[in-house]
C-alpha cells in the first residue's frame, strides 16, 4: 500500500496544548474507523503552522476524503516514492 506525506496549514498549530492535540488525534481516529482499514495513520510531525502528517492509503482520494470528513486541510499530499536514511550510505 503507498505512503503519503500530507502537510497541512494549520496557523499556531505549534502553540496548540496537549488536550486540544489529543482532541484533533481522537476525531482523526473516529473517521479512520469508520473509514475502515485501507487508511491508516502512522504519525504527525507539528511545526509552528503545519503539520505534517504520514498515511498508507490506496490513493489520494481516499485521504481528501478523510480530510473533509474530519474538517482537516490537506494542501499538498505527495506520495512516498523512497524513503532512505543514514545506512543507506553503507555499501550493501
Amino acid at each position: 500500500m503507498p505512503k503519503y506525506i500530507i502537510e497541512r496549514e494549520i496557523p499556531g498549530a505549534g502553540a496548540l496544548s496537549p488536550q486540544e492535540l489529543q482532541g484533533i488525534s481522537q476525531k482523526s481516529c473516529g473517521i479512520l474507523r469508520d473509514m475502515g482499514p485501507q487508511i491508516q495513520w502512522l504519525e504527525s510531525y507539528v511545526t509552528d503552522d503545519k503539520v505534517y502528517c504520514v498515511y498508507i492509503a490506496p490513493d489520494e482520494a481516499t485521504l481528501k476524503a478523510h480530510a473533509e470528513k474530519g474538517g482537516f486541510p490537506a494542501n499538498r499530499i505527495a506520495r512516498v516514492k523512497t524513503v532512505i536514511d543514514p545506512t543507506t550510505a553503507e555499501n550493501q
